[in-house]
């Protein structure tokens, strides 16, 4: 039976959001912070799913316990798909949250509404340390913003406009932004992952005791 899981993320942030979003799952959740020896896992991927795949597969052999990583992508129309996966570091590798939206508002500047749209991708990653990896993904679609709003959230959240509620994701609650964004429907096919395998082990461990 799978009783711990791992988050492998130090981001604070996504921690909560992650362990919100997996909390009905009835095992403990645990994050990087309890495993402060655990290796900085280099994204250099092409893709969000390489990166996941990898961070999830690292962590799960140090740990010696399930895994589950993701990594998120943001494609702006207007950019020819930029950020793309380096959306956490659009501004540079030090950059923070703001200087990558700023970077995102200047770049966009007298681009009309209907041409900025944009969606974000996540994908989730799930690693047992024996071996074996399962992947789902999340897209969330809307349009960058003309300015900032919003102060919950974080990343691009404050950036990216939900036309069909007239807000951005930084103007969500949690409970409003787990129920619609990438990374809640990500992790939701991510669970049902989970406990597939978990059934396949279960199995397993009949098969090898008869």
């Amino acid at each position: 039976m799978i009783r711990e899981l791992v988050l492998a993320t130090r981001n604070r942030h996504k921690g909560e959001e992650l362990t919100a979003l997996l909390g009905d799952l009835g095992i403990t959740i645990r994050t990087l912070d309890e495993f402060p020896d655990a290796p900085d896992v280099v994204e250099d991927g092409d893709t969000c799913e390489a990166n996941a795949v990898k961070k999830a597969c690292v962590i799960a052999e140090f740990t010696g316990l399930p895994t589950v990583a993701d990594d998120t992508g943001l494609e702006v129309d207007a950019l020819g798909g930029r950020p793309g996966v380096y959306a956490a570091r659009y501004a540079g590798e030090e950059a923070t949250y703001e200087d990558n939206c700023r970077k995102l508002l200047r770049e966009l500047a007298g681009v009309p509404p209907e041409q900025r749209t944009a969606r974000f991708l996540t994908v989730a990653a799930i690693a047992l340390p024996a071996g074996g990896v399962r992947v789902a993904q999340g897209i969330l679609d809307g349009v960058i913003a003309e300015e900032a709003s919003g102060t919950l959230g974080f990343g691009y959240d404050p950036v990216f406009l939900i036309p069909e509620l007239g807000k951005t994701l930084a103007q969500l609650s949690a409970d409003e932004k787990n129920r619609i964004s990438h990374r809640a429907k990500a992790f939701t096919q991510a669970k049902d992952l989970l406990r597939e395998m978990e059934f396949e082990m279960l199995e397993s461990g009949r098969s090898a005791a008869r």
